[in-house]
């Protein structure tokens, strides 16, 4: 008897691994590498999701404080990456930090003030969606600051995450790269569906208007604030997926933790994907 060229739901059923449906899917000849990225995707999160369990647990055992931050344009993947790293995570010993705009009283304080009472506590892992970065590129690029706060800025922020570094709070930058195109991909996307449509705002519009100028201030922000105590890390985003997980590794691959040697995984970020700046001979964005 001919066999059909689908999957029927008995046989759907009475699959035992990943494995079993990837030679079933190739068998019958339906989009096979399609559904083996996503399966292979799936399989490799979980993995790296473990070890990230067991870093937040070694982090707190050990009383470490660790800040990771995510920047880069809009609709760069800052988000979504962040909810994967914080799928499994303990949520008493982790925290999102995505600040609205600074409120009147802020906007009369030290300008690091806000973000300082934010900073990690003992044991703790804190993840910043934007950070003080803000100012180094949206801020000057949307006209939210003057010219001489800007400036401040810069030369304050190697000082400030000096302090930070000798108080023994790790701290890992990340900026995320797309390229424009893949940008306006992601804006007509959110776009059109009603479920992110909340995502797309008249700043990101200015996105794609402005892409030189953010080009420019992300620069003077590299040349400027790049440390060998505090590094920029660039990820290339354009595919999602595979940032997200070399994200993770890059992350695991920070720390000598508990457990790590049983890892069932690489820990060692792809260097095409994950690098410091000054390394990245073309940049997508």
């Amino acid at each position: 008897m001919t066999k059909p060229n689908f999957i029927t739901a008995e046989e759907f059923e009475n699959l035992q691994s990943h494995e079993e449906l990837l030679a079933l899917i190739k068998e019958r000849k339906k989009s096979y590498p399609k559904v083996a990225r996503n399966v292979q995707y799936e399989q490799q999160l979980r993995l790296l999701q473990i070890e990230l369990v067991k870093l937040q647990r070694w982090i707190a055992k050990e009383k470490k404080r660790v800040a990771v931050i995510f920047e880069g344009r809009d609709a760069a993947g800052k988000g979504g990456t962040i909810r994967r790293f914080m799928e499994h995570m303990n949520p008493r010993s982790s925290r999102l930090v995505a600040l609205n705009k600074p409120t009147d009283v802020e906007r009369g304080q030290w300008y690091f003030q806000r973000y300082i009472k934010e900073l990690p506590n003992l044991g703790e892992i804190v993840f910043f969606d934007r950070s003080w970065y803000n100012r180094a590129v949206v801020e000057p690029v949307m006209g939210f600051c003057t010219d001489k706060q800007y400036k401040e800025f810069l030369l304050q922020v190697p000082e400030f995450e000096h302090m930070m570094y000798e108080d023994g709070l790790v701290i890992i930058k990340f900026w995320l790269s797309i390229s424009k195109e893949e940008q306006l991909t992601r804006f007509e996307a959110r776009e059109g569906d009603p479920l992110k449509r909340w995502k797309f705002s008249p700043v990101d519009k200015k996105g794609q208007e402005l892409w030189d100028r953010y080009t420019h201030y992300k620069s003077e922000m590299f040349s400027k604030t790049h440390t060998t105590y505090s590094p920029w890390t660039i990820v290339k985003s354009n595919d999602k997926k595979i940032a997200r997980l070399e994200a993770m590794r890059y992350v695991l691959s920070r720390f000598d933790y508990d457990g790590k040697n049983e890892a069932q995984t690489s820990l060692t970020p792809d260097p095409n994907v994950v690098m410091r700046f000054y390394r990245s001979n073309l940049q997508i964005d």
